[in-house]
């Protein structure tokens, strides 16, 4: 219900909606309305599927009016980056309308997160990853944490915790390791993040998607130098 919802929240949801990620081929606000979604995404291309992915940054606020996202452990029997921390999310399927759809799916199916409590808000920039994948980040609000009751699919999941959306603004809790590639030299950044019965390390590709998402939502840059890989933005249909 919306007398449930923070004055906050309510006013960052409304911010996100105007949001308009940089032009690109693979993602782009439009200018309709598709059904149920207040957002436009782009329909997914044709023959693409196994290139293409979305993942859902799904936000909420906890008691103290914090921002907090919902993340994965994937599971250590999965063939490709088993054990490490991710967002819910996953390949474009056959029958996705949109990569809203594809990152809602897949959370329904990794998580168990309804689909009908996740507002989606926008999209952002496009990532590639070194395999040549287009990954979209799709951003949600979950109005109630409460609401969530968490199915995990184990065959997926191995653990899913939540953390502080601005530390991937901070430089505590924060390492990095500098790499070159065809000359040009990047940071890979890695977060240390402490919940009550594990530790998790938040890195990558991953992280470098949620220090995207939160210099959006706190409308600043982070606190150290963000010299991501360049083949992390190349844009593909």
């Amino acid at each position: 219900m919306a007398s449930n919802r923070s004055e906050s929240l309510v006013k960052l949801a409304e911010r996100l909606r105007l949001y308009n990620p940089i032009s690109t081929q693979s993602s782009k606000i439009q200018e309709f309305v598709p059904k149920n979604q207040e957002l436009g995404a782009d329909p997914i291309p044709n023959n693409t599927n196994s290139n293409r992915a979305a993942v859902l940054v799904c936000l909420f606020e906890d008691p103290q009016g914090h921002l907090r996202v919902i993340l994965t452990k994937r599971a250590s029997t999965l063939s490709s980056h088993s054990g490490e921390v991710a967002l819910p999310g996953g390949k474009v399927e056959e029958g996705d309308a949109d990569d809203v759809e594809t990152a809602l799916r897949e959370a329904e199916e990794e998580i168990g997160l309804d689909r009908s409590l996740v507002d989606v808000v926008t999209v952002l920039e496009s990532f590639t990853n070194k395999k040549g994948i287009t990954v979209i980040p799709v951003v949600g609000i979950l109005w109630d944490r409460n609401t969530f009751n968490p199915l995990i699919n184990t065959a997926e999941v191995a653990a899913l915790f939540d953390a502080p959306l601005e530390m991937f603004l901070k430089d505590e809790n924060r390492r990095e390791q500098e790499f070159e590639h065809m000359g040009y030299k990047y940071v890979i950044h890695f977060f240390d993040h402490q919940t009550e019965n594990e530790k998790y390390i938040i890195w990558a590709f991953t992280a470098a998607i949620l220090i995207k998402a939160a210099s959006v939502v706190y409308q600043r840059p982070p606190d150290f130098q963000d010299r991501r890989p360049r083949f992390w933005n190349r844009s593909r249909q």
